[in-house]
């Protein structure tokens, strides 16, 4: 069944894209918020490089993730990964772009139709929000952040998934929970958009909606046969930390859409959090009487990278170091308090993005500020945060991530009940015991 499946599949895409001429007609009007292009060779020069770093910290994420769990397990572990690239880049042509930025049904989501198989994503035309480069390189730039989205989720339920059932699971993750998010925070149209919500690059789009699924997915799939192994390879994550610091780069600083002093701040943000970050949890492993190790620094370098990614454009060096350290506290607290023996999270997704994206959300509305980014006071917007003294922007953080945090979670949770319905999710005892490598892919180190 699952051949004749595929098979549909895959004629079926093949034959559309050949004859997309014929049912695909672009309008001859510019679409809701596409405006002509203004183009800009720096920024457009910029965001090429950017959309290409971004891409990296997919096999970056493969890398650190792969080297953490057991030797039976590093090849499905990265291929999980780089299947994101392959399966997410196609499913957001396709009709994931038109979701996210299609025009807007009640706030919520995008109508795709005008944007089928990138219909109407002209190389000569812009989005209303980034005027200076072609639309296709802004669709192509957030494709980059939908891939890794569900890429960050494997992490949780490692070692025991089978990989037909978490492919099926991503695309419907990227369709029902990646893209109402996207739609709602990052659409002028959008609920969170139109609320005031801040997030710069992803604090609720990408890391709370992976870090809730993610849990989500650890208490379905339930506990490993054995939950403790020795990492793989220290080495391969130290490899995917220094990949997913370089590839950030672009993923904040790229998130200004230029070659712009806003562009300049992202990126110093960006590298000062995470380095506070490992500091910070180094630090306090120390205190706690642990040992100073690799393992360690990685984390806390990534919680770091995670905290200041929806703030990294609103706020200054001195407080994106508090982010940092605080976000890396908090943490390293959570990781060592999470009840292992009954939820069996099985990389710390959720204690380390989840958590680090709604500690980055809240601080946001803490430590946002119009000196850094005149967007947070401009006129409509709800003003600096906590720490200036004014109180709205705060409320609204703490707002959607309530919000966001109950729908991740649930909808979820849903998709993990419906796929297994469809394919069973979890291996059996054997496979499990001989590793997925061999067992899912019949490849071994």
């Amino acid at each position: 069944m699952r051949k004749i499946i595929l098979s549909v599949i895959l004629i079926t895409i093949l034959v559309l894209s050949i004859f997309s001429i014929h049912f695909l007609v672009e309008s001859p009007t510019l679409g809701t918020h596409v405006i002509p292009l203004k183009l800009d060779t720096g920024d457009t020069a910029w965001m090429i490089v950017a959309t290409a770093f971004v891409l990296l910290m997919t096999p970056g994420l493969g890398f650190f993730y792969g080297g953490m769990v057991g030797k039976k397990n590093v090849i499905s572990t990265m291929l999980q990964s780089y299947m994101a690239m392959v399966i997410v880049t196609l499913l957001w042509v396709v009709i994931g772009f038109g979701l996210c930025f299609g025009p807007s049904i009640g706030g919520f989501i995008g109508n795709p139709s005008s944007n089928l198989f990138f219909n109407g994503v002209s190389a000569n035309t812009a989005w209303e929000l980034a005027p200076t480069i072609p639309f296709i390189l802004f669709a192509l730039f957030q494709a980059k952040f939908a891939i890794i989205t569900p890429a960050l989720i494997t992490g949780a339920f490692a070692e025991r998934v089978r990989f037909w059932a978490y492919l099926l699971f991503m695309v419907l993750f990227i369709l029902f929970v990646y893209a109402p998010l996207c739609h709602m925070t990052w659409h002028p149209d959008g609920m969170f958009f139109k609320m005031g919500v801040l997030d710069f690059a992803g604090g609720t789009v990408v890391h709370m909606s992976a870090g809730w699924a993610a849990l989500a997915g650890a208490i379905f799939l339930g506990k490993r046969k054995v939950q403790k192994a020795n990492p793989a390879r220290i080495t391969y994550v130290l490899l995917g930390t220094g990949l997913l610091w370089f590839g950030w780069f672009g993923f904040n600083a790229g998130s200004a859409v230029g070659a712009s002093s806003l562009a300049a701040q992202a990126l110093g943000t960006t590298t000062v959090a995470a380095a506070a970050a490992a500091m910070a949890w180094v630090f306090l492993d120390k205190i706690m009487g642990h040992k100073l190790s690799a393992m360690g620094a990685s984390i806390g370098a990534v919680v770091g990278l995670v905290a200041i990614t929806p703030a990294a454009g609103f706020v200054s060096i001195p407080h994106a170091m508090a982010i940092g350290i605080i976000a890396s506290v908090i943490s390293n607290l959570v990781v060592s308090k999470f009840p292992k023996g009954k939820i069996d999270d099985a990389l710390d997704v959720f204690a380390c993005h989840g958590v680090g994206g709604m500690v980055g959300m809240v601080l946001t509305g803490v430590f946002a500020s119009g000196a850094v980014n005149p967007l947070v006071t401009a006129k409509g917007q709800l003003g600096n945060g906590l720490i200036f003294g004014e109180t709205a922007l705060f409320f609204a953080q703490l707002k959607a991530l309530v919000l966001v945090s109950i729908f991740a979670f649930c909808v979820s949770y849903a998709l993990f009940f419906i796929v297994n319905k469809i394919t069973p999710l979890r291996v059996t005892e054997e496979k499990e015991e001989l590793g997925l490598d061999i067992s899912q892919h019949g490849e071994f180190l």
